[in-house]
């Protein structure tokens, strides 16, 4: 904040909310507690009982409290104060918060503040929290009814058209709005935390006085025109609101919840039917986690039947090695991961979302294989996904075969840089939980715990993931009985050791469950886990020769050099490993001297790889996927290669004339023109498509004495329908539909031009023409051949 009237004004709001910060927490638990009536297995600890100690998400968290430092509150307030009438103290930011979509940045951030603020006890995030509060509640104020909100014009859409039923609903839009109620529970999430975390309570009251306008706003409709909303994408708005149930225990919010229950999702995953293939995916992970906090604050077995089917589809069906999901932001068929690899595999805010419900989970059953999954995407998502130098974090953490990691730009607030506000100040939340018996240990992180009912604190010291051992100490007040419960993680397939004051503990069990240690425990005692730490390879589900190397619960990757190696579009960029089926600690050795660092040796093809973990490798390209193969069947791949290599000479033969569409010089070279048409690159490859119903072409080189054929190359597996017509000189010869024609390939269509279009001619324009309304393209190559020559 770099204006000292803002400061001033921080410093006011600080004093008068820390007057009353511990009655406000006391009476948001206590408010919680009233209502909640499913008793879980496994408690939380406030996240301001945990303290990060030295390690690798101690530095992801600090680097992240630099990142929110960076943002200047009254930008990101601009537009709340726009639209309620008051003149803006800055002007808003850029990127997203400069679109329909405006305001959910704030949420994010107000939610960050509080975290952080919890989890580090740094007063300057309570600071900047309590004044976003106020400014809201300002403007809140000004409104006069209730309503709060950045998204422009949305109150007069809802009042004057959805409101009485007047209602247009698709993925993403709603009225023309995008994604308002989404955008709102961003806005009412963070002012939750702001209330919980910062003990903040007119948060509180301005999320009830939304939401009583929301509820007044969707009075008069019907069930079905309800539905007809929740088509386009509205976040976990039910969460939030069943939240707000249970701050204040006013049931007309829980019904409120319960009216925004998108039945098209939810039905089926409540009966057991995996309805997800082809669906955005963040779209529908909040909508589970709504259903998780419904059912803690109501008992519904259907919400819980749900949530639960739900977390065992995507966690054990959908997702790929590193705990992310989703290919171009969608679901995909269950256990169908081999071909959708590309540059946008894995979102980060469905990883985000999944922790969110693995943690709700958890505290029902203390299930060790929920634990077991939050730490492989905890570790290989999300720690994965922040640059570790400058703290920016990445939309698609992709996992291409060749890819490299594209971070972005913190100013361009897209859904992943607010959700990404969030990820990093929040990993105290999930290593310890505990009952009236006892403590699990979840996570081998670095950290300090304090026990204040028990009188107990509780340090983890460890280099974990670098080393295998972690050692807890204890602090008592006085002795006190216990049973440490230690995970057994699903990857210790050697046996795990545990030790106290020096002294081996008899362990029972396998791995995926809980070591438990009952004793009295007392100042001074030490437990010591070993966690033995193999090489393992891992499978796609849907092709056992496409291979993850894994060490521990971390996923390696290999480095294939800089990003901008020439080479990286040759076709043996990415190297096979011809392994004879050998198991993988026979090829892949440790580096001398070097943690998680190994070789591969003797079977890369053609040349072997350094590997390290996932979440270290930034600013490289990478593989964290490996194809294996026998000496004969690598003999064969050859021979299939040399034939291809031979094909492509052939067709180059052939070829009159060839355009690169997304490439500058090519295009002015065949004299692009177009409406409404753009260019960006995929696989690493250029490409060109038109929206909303426009156009590219290009001039096209022909042989007016013999016929030819136009081959165009698209991507396969295209998840939005593109329907278009291919025109030679205005006149139509093909209409194309590209809706995953191949998935995860590259394929080429042949279109035969009839011999009067390029008759006498030396030259034609080749066009392609989105239906209305509709795309055209992406076009990768457009390529003129001779008819009448073999391949």
């Amino acid at each position: 904040m770099r204006k000292p009237t803002i400061a001033n004004t921080l410093f006011v709001a600080t004093m008068l909310n820390c007057l009353t910060t511990a009655v406000a927490q006391h009476a948001a638990a206590e408010a919680a507690e009233t209502v909640e009536i499913v008793p879980v297995k496994a408690m939380p600890f406030e996240l301001k009982d945990v303290r990060l100690l030295d390690g690798p998400f101690k530095h992801a968290m600090d680097l992240s409290r630099e990142s929110l430092l960076r943002y200047e509150p009254d930008k990101l307030l601009a537009k709340y104060r726009i639209e309620a009438g008051l003149e803006p103290k800055e002007k808003h930011y850029g990127g997203w918060e400069s679109r329909s979509v405006a305001g959910f940045s704030l949420g994010h951030y107000l939610s960050a503040c509080a975290l952080i603020y919890a989890a580090t006890g740094d007063e300057q995030f309570k600071e900047r929290a309590d004044y976003i509060v106020d400014q809201l509640a300002e403007c809140q104020k000004a409104d006069g009814d209730g309503y709060v909100g950045a998204p422009p014009g949305a109150k007069k859409i809802f009042e004057e058209q959805i409101a009485k039923g007047h209602i247009t609903s698709k993925g993403f839009g709603l009225n023309g709005l995008w994604v308002p109620l989404y955008t709102q529970h961003k806005m009412m999430a963070g002012l939750r935390d702001a209330y919980r975390l910062c003990g903040n309570k007119k948060a509180l009251q301005v999320a009830k006085g939304y939401a009583d306008w929301l509820e007044k706003t969707f009075a008069d409709l019907n069930e079905e025109q309800m539905q007809k909303i929740l088509a386009c994408e509205h976040g976990g708005i039910n969460e939030v609101l069943a939240d707000l149930y249970g701050d204040t225990g006013d049931k007309r919010y829980l019904a409120l919840s319960r009216r925004l229950h998108h039945k098209k999702v939810l039905d089926p995953l409540t009966n057991g039917v995996d309805c997800l293939p082809g669906m955005h995916a963040n779209t529908q992970i909040p909508k589970l986690v709504g259903l998780a906090r419904r059912y803690e604050l109501t008992g519904d077995e259907k919400d819980k039947a749900a949530a639960e089917f739900f977390w065992d589809r995507v966690a054990n069906h959908h997702s790929y090695v590193t705990g992310g999901d989703g290919f171009n932001e969608h679901f995909g068929p269950p256990d169908k991961l081999n071909d959708r690899l590309g540059p946008n595999t894995t979102e980060t805010c469905n990883v985000y979302n999944m922790l969110k419900l693995s943690r709700h989970l958890f505290q029902w059953d203390a299930s060790p294989a929920v634990a077991d999954f939050y730490e492989r995407a905890l570790y290989n998502h999300i720690l994965s996904s922040q640059h570790p130098k400058d703290g920016r974090v990445i939309y698609n953490l992709t996992l291409e075969m060749g890819g490299f990691k594209r971070y972005q730009n913190p100013f361009g607030f897209t859904c992943c840089v607010g959700t990404g506000m969030e990820n990093h100040t929040k990993y105290g939340r999930c290593i310890y939980f505990h009952d009236e018996d006892g403590l699990w240990v979840n996570l081998f992180v670095p950290s300090e715990l304090t026990w204040k009912e028990k009188g107990v604190s509780l340090r983890q010291e460890t280099r974990f993931p670098d080393e295998e051992t972690t050692r807890l100490h204890f602090t008592c007040k006085k002795p006190v009985e216990l049973a440490l419960r230690i995970r057994w993680p699903y990857w210790v397939e050697e046996g795990m050791e545990v030790k106290v004051n020096g002294e081996p503990v008899k362990i029972e069990g396998k791995p995926s469950s809980y070591v438990e240690v009952r004793r009295k425990w007392k100042t001074g005692d030490v437990v010591e886990v070993r966690l033995p730490m193999t090489v393992r390879l891992e499978t796609m589900p849907d092709n056992t020769n496409r291979v993850a190397i894994m060490h521990g619960p971390l996923v390696l990757a290999g480095d294939l050099g800089p990003v901008n190696d020439p080479k990286a579009n040759s076709p043996d960029f990415v190297p096979v490993m011809v392994t004879e089926g050998r198991p993988a600690p026979e090829w892949v050795k440790a580096v001398e001297g070097k943690p998680n660092t190994f070789r591969t040796v003797g079977v890369g093809r053609p040349r072997d790889v350094d590997l390290i973990p996932f979440f270290r490798m930034h600013d490289r390209r990478y593989s964290i996927f490996w194809d294996v193969f026998t000496k004969k069947q690598w003999e064969e791949k050859q021979t299939e290669h040399k034939a291809e290599i031979k094909r492509q000479k052939k067709l180059e033969a052939r070829t009159v004339d060839f355009v690169q569409p997304g490439e500058m010089q090519p295009e002015r070279d065949h004299n692009m023109q177009g409406e409404r048409t753009g260019a960006g690159r995929h696989r690493d490859r250029p490409w060109r498509h038109a929206m909303g119903g426009g156009w590219f072409s290009f001039d096209m080189k022909v042989t007016p004495e013999r016929p030819v054929i136009l081959r165009a190359t698209y991507w396969g597996d295209e998840n939005i329908q593109r329907n278009f017509d291919v025109l030679v000189d205005d006149k139509k010869i093909a209409t194309q539909k590209l809706l995953h024609n191949e998935p995860g390939k590259f394929f080429d269509v042949e279109y035969e031009v009839p011999v009067e279009l390029t008759r006498d001619k030396k030259k034609v324009t080749v066009k392609l023409q989105a239906h209305p309304g509709g795309m055209a393209g992406g076009l990768f190559g457009l390529r003129v051949v001779r008819t009448g020559e073999q391949e």
